[in-house]
């Protein structure tokens, strides 16, 4: 009797997981139609294999790649997809090749004699353009810059379908190699990452303490780190698998939206997410094998950026997965709370303030923490509240800035822009040599629902308004 009540059990359970999975399936396959730009063939795309070992060789292999995205995008398009809000058709107010110049490639800023090197590292489906602010501010700091474009990014979505974190990996290496060649080896070298850039710059380090031969960086700047992503993620590999075996092409995409953004992916791909998945699982392991009783020594000096709010990866992995398993070294975090003179408190779905709370009463800390906040409760104006590494109590500096009015948070992709970029920022400096579109300052309304994007689009910040502080704190931390 029990054997049979097992057996019916088991087969019920069965049940239910086919018809979720078939649920699951049915769901994702409803979604809209994909593009050209989600099936595109991009075969001139850097990988790891290949022997390109500095960085002119990797501009070269990239131009052959955009006039490919031409021949096989921008002059391919259908009739009905030629809008003036799709980056992929020529001429629209979103095409980057419409911009004085398109920020989607590498970049590089030069001297002849320049103080010191910096490599930027942006985040996934994102683009050069991301750090573009800041390597211009260190550019004209007497610094080389190179703005790395990595592999499967600035193109096409279908960039991500099969790139892997290996290759974004490898053309860090060649970027880093480079630059130590352009700028000699006395002169300071430093990494800037955003986001799954921060990872890589992580990764790259740890790599070379154990005992790869490669260029050390000096100092580390680290935008919004991706230091973990959640569990779930792991998943991701066998969806993209299924989605490769059984033909269901949109099986291997997680979003699927219109591309208004010139540069950055709206659509999202399975396979990116596994890629930062074993990224950071990378970075955890090495970080394992590397800690001793006093943490990680040896590790480049570095700097965090990240909102307290972050939505994209849980400030909380940045301290305890990096932060705290770090030998102390000069290393520090800067955390932007929330705006508490904003009246939304009541409205938040759960408020960082217990954990806030929890971390500055951490006692002496390895690093050097300061949470960016309002002077109080009943002002705008916002202070830098320092706790010294190894130190019991924390002092408090103004710092000349205010929460606008409207705003009660920054966000993940907010960090790396000015309130004036011209693309994301509130009150943008348009090219004057383009038609453009400020999606930073755009509001939307009307019926929700309607919209082929998520209602809350256009609701997350995309520009920071204490960019300056931020632009000030790095400027001050890797001085030329």
């Amino acid at each position: 009797m029990l054997k049979r009540l097992l057996v019916a059990v088991s087969y019920g359970l069965l049940g239910s997981i086919v018809v979720l999975v078939g649920l699951y399936i049915y769901q994702q396959q409803n979604r809209p139609d994909l593009k050209l730009w989600h099936r595109a063939v991009l075969d001139a795309e850097f990988h790891a294999d290949l022997a390109i070992n500095d960085i002119e060789a990797y501009l070269e292999l990239e131009e052959r790649l955009f006039a490919q995205l031409d021949q096989q995008v921008y002059a391919q398009i259908d009739a009905t997809d030629r809008r003036q809000v799709n980056r992929y058709s020529k001429g629209s107010l979103t095409d980057p090749g419409g911009y004085r110049q398109n920020w989607n490639r590498s970049f590089l800023l030069s001297h002849d004699e320049p103080a010191a090197g910096a490599v930027l590292l942006h985040g996934l489906s994102d683009s050069p353009y991301s750090l573009r602010a800041l390597g211009q501010q260190l550019h004209a700091r007497q610094f080389e810059v190179i703005g790395l474009r990595l592999p499967g990014h600035g193109t096409a979505p279908a960039g991500l379908k099969n790139v892997s974190w290996r290759d974004f990996a490898a053309a860090v290496r060649l970027a880093v190699t480079s630059m130590r060649a352009r700028i000699g080896p006395d002169r300071p070298l430093y990494l800037v990452g955003y986001s799954n850039g921060a990872a890589l710059a992580v990764d790259y380090s740890l790599a070379i303490l154990e005992g790869e031969d490669m260029p050390a960086a000096d100092g580390l700047v680290l935008l919004s780190p991706a230091m973990q992503v959640p569990p779930i993620a792991a998943l991701a590999v066998w969806q993209a698998r299924f989605a490769r075996l059984s033909g269901l092409e949109k099986l291997g995409w997680t979003d699927i939206q219109p591309e208004f953004d010139p540069y950055k992916y709206n659509s999202f791909t399975v396979n990116a997410g596994d890629q930062i998945y074993q990224l950071t699982s990378d970075i955890s392991a090495r970080l394992e094998r590397l800690g001793g009783a006093g943490g990680v020594s040896g590790f480049p000096k570095t700097i965090a950026f990240q909102s307290v709010v972050d939505a994209t990866i849980k400030p909380s992995t940045l301290v305890d997965v990096l932060f705290t398993r770090l030998a102390p070294g000069g290393h520090e975090l800067v955390l932007f709370d929330v705006n508490r003179h904003s009246n939304a408190e009541p409205l938040l779905r759960a408020d960082p303030e217990n954990s806030i709370t929890s971390l500055l009463a951490r006692p002496k800390l390895p690093f050097t923490l300061t949470l960016v906040t309002n002077a109080s409760v009943t002002s705008q104006e916002i202070i830098a509240r320092t706790r010294p590494a190894g130190a019991e109590a924390a002092y408090d500096d103004a710092i000349g800035l205010a929460w606008p009015a409207g705003l009660f948070s920054l966000s993940h992709v907010a960090l790396p822009f000015p309130p004036d970029d011209p693309i994301y920022g509130a009150e943008p400096q348009i090219d004057s040599a383009a038609k453009g579109i400020a999606l930073g300052s755009i509001f939307i309304r009307g019926e929700r629902n309607l919209l082929q994007i998520p209602d809350n689009y256009f609701l997350r910040l995309r520009y920071n308004p204490f960019f300056e502080y931020l632009s000030r704190r790095v400027m001050q931390f890797i001085p030329g």
